[in-house]
């Protein structure tokens, strides 16, 4: 089967693997969850604190609005993006880490896959809910005469690197996504705890 379905059988096997992944990472966490030091005065766990910034939930966004860096008639300014990520109740470097998946259409119209890891950093202690996300992982889907578009993707799937910041409130959040060089993306969505 996976044969007929080529373009998508290897992205859906690497998004169960990344969660297969996630789902270790959490087991191995201890049972409470690592609070950020400016929340840990306030609130007995994770999960006594206020929206949107309690930890180990899933957020689901779509695309509102790109822009293109440079004009190009083939650029398509309409991702159709879903995306879901899950923040894992574990900290590194100071930030939360983050596993996910996005299906999209890609800037010409192809369409793609984005499966990473991550991290969210709050890094203004009175404004919590505004954050910083870093994400990485594989990208699929620029193929044919597209398929130089991206570096380093001449078996089809290449790195990416998409930083990008965000705003919530309670469980609405927006955010702005870079990617690469080419352009940005607005989005919004929401937490589910």
């Amino acid at each position: 089967m996976c044969n007929q379905l080529r373009n998508w059988c290897t992205p859906v096997v690497l998004v169960f693997t990344v969660f297969a992944a996630a789902a270790a990472l959490a087991q191995a966490a201890p049972a409470t969850p690592a609070v950020p030091e400016s929340l840990s005065a306030e609130f007995r766990s994770a999960w006594d604190a206020p929206e949107p910034w309690r930890t180990d939930r899933f957020y689901f966004q779509t695309s509102v609005a790109t822009v293109h860096f440079s004009s190009d008639p083939k650029h398509d300014n309409h991702q159709k993006l879903i995306y879901g990520e899950w923040r894992l109740p574990s900290y590194w470097l100071g930030g939360q880490w983050l596993v996910g998946a996005s299906f999209f259409d890609n800037s010409f119209g192809q369409p793609s896959q984005f499966v990473f890891g991550g991290l969210l950093w709050r890094p203004v202690e009175k404004a919590p809910e505004f954050y910083v996300k870093l994400a990485a992982g594989v990208i699929h889907g620029y193929s044919g005469e597209f398929q130089n578009k991206i570096p380093f993707n001449s078996s089809g799937y290449a790195p990416g690197i998409v930083p990008g910041v965000g705003y919530c409130y309670r469980r609405f959040c927006g955010e702005m996504i870079l990617f690469g060089t080419a352009g940005a993306l607005w989005t919004v969505g929401l937490t589910v705890p």
